[in-house]
């Protein structure tokens, strides 16, 4: 999904992904060469000191300081285009499936589903920009897709964000100095990344600063979405109070030895513990409303990297677990593929975001 989109954008060789999270900005710039994305640069900076904050804890930063950091990692990751694609955080989107009456028309079909919409959208239409895809019908088969009928209804999934968001990220990125053909919502970004699947159901857990966001995604559309109240900060903290240590060697601590590292670092489980339950508990609801089964599951986010994380994972839930891995998509050289395997999950929605762009070439 897209908003603002400018069908007169400049078109460059280079394109960059940058990724507004809670607690740190990620850019990705990519360059299109013989039809492959090739990596030119990557960088993050935590948005916590910016604020009188620590790594890794999320943030509620005026416009004015995340430009201000924005261009600090601009220049410090050495970026050289300013034609980028920037993320909608799904904290400030909805998103939802539901079935509404089809028409042939796709005038009509217009008609209902804006009409249709204000049912479902919890806020008046008029603070939010309204977007929305009609999911195809799959045959039997699950190969093709089959041509509703007349009078019958439609699957729909609608998407809403919010106008003083949207407002935000313009500014942000206007007064960085960078042009921004489209936003996005960062689960799409997520999909385009990381998703290889593209029929049967996966599940992909998004564990971010502040909260950890939950999708199954089937046919590459987000069937269901579903938030949870812990995030990577709250790992970070576990780590720091059980060992008696600051905010930012904890964080560290959480990648270099993650679950299991030592003695003192029993608390990640205890966190993790609490998200699987209610990511189980989502996983059973979906499983038996759908009749189908979910055939496995993505990690991605800040807390995707906590070490020894797919392990733990693994042998919690009973179905294929793999941590993301989106640099897959890019040409980097050999030496640097340990590196970017391990900061993957972090990257995942500015990778997916330089993806599109590179579409736009």
């Amino acid at each position: 999904m897209s908003f603002l989109s400018n069908l007169f954008a400049k078109k460059e060789k280079s394109v960059l992904g940058v990724d507004i999270g809670s607690s740190s900005l990620k850019v990705v710039q990519l360059r299109k060469e013989h039809g492959k994305a090739v990596l030119e640069t990557y960088g993050e900076l935590a948005l916590g000191p910016y604020g009188g904050g620590e790594v890794g804890q999320a943030t509620n930063l005026p416009a004015e300081q995340i430009t201000e950091t924005l261009k600090d990692l601009l220049r410090e990751a050495k970026v050289t285009t300013n034609n980028c694609g920037v993320s909608i955080p799904f904290a400030r989107s909805f998103l939802t499936l539901v079935n509404l009456p089809y028409r042939a028309s796709p005038e009509e079909q217009k008609t209902v589903i804006e009409l249709e919409a204000r049912k479902y959208i919890p806020v008046p239409l008029g603070e939010v920009q309204l977007d929305w895809f009609i999911v195809p019908k799959m045959s039997p088969s699950q190969n093709s897709a089959e041509q509703p009928v007349t009078g019958g209804t439609v699957e729909v999934l609608l998407v809403a964000v919010h106008n003083d968001e949207l407002s935000l990220l313009q500014k942000v990125t206007t007064d960085a100095g960078l042009y921004s053909s489209f936003y996005e919502i960062e689960i799409f970004s997520t999909i385009r990344a990381v998703v290889e699947e593209h029929v049967k159901p996966v599940m992909v857990i998004d564990v971010g600063a502040a909260s950890t966001k939950t999708y199954v995604v089937e046919h590459g559309v987000v069937a269901l979405s579903h938030s949870i109240g812990t995030g990577s900060q709250d790992i970070t903290r576990a780590i720091a109070i059980s060992s008696n240590m600051s905010i930012a060697r904890a964080e560290a601590l959480k990648k270099e030895e993650g679950i299991g590292g030592s003695d003192t670092l029993g608390s990640p489980e205890l966190v993790f513990s609490r998200i699987f339950s209610e990511v189980r508990r989502v996983l059973i609801q979906y499983e038996t409303e759908h009749k189908k089964s979910v055939t496995s599951i993505v990690f991605t986010g800040g807390g995707g990297v906590t070490k020894e994380l797919g392990a733990y994972a693994k042998s919690t839930f009973s179905i294929d677990v793999r941590i993301a891995d989106p640099f897959t998509k890019t040409e980097a050289p050999a030496f640097m593929r340990p590196v970017l395997e391990g900061i993957g999950p972090e990257f995942a929605v500015a990778v997916g975001l330089a993806l599109r762009k590179l579409e736009e070439i």
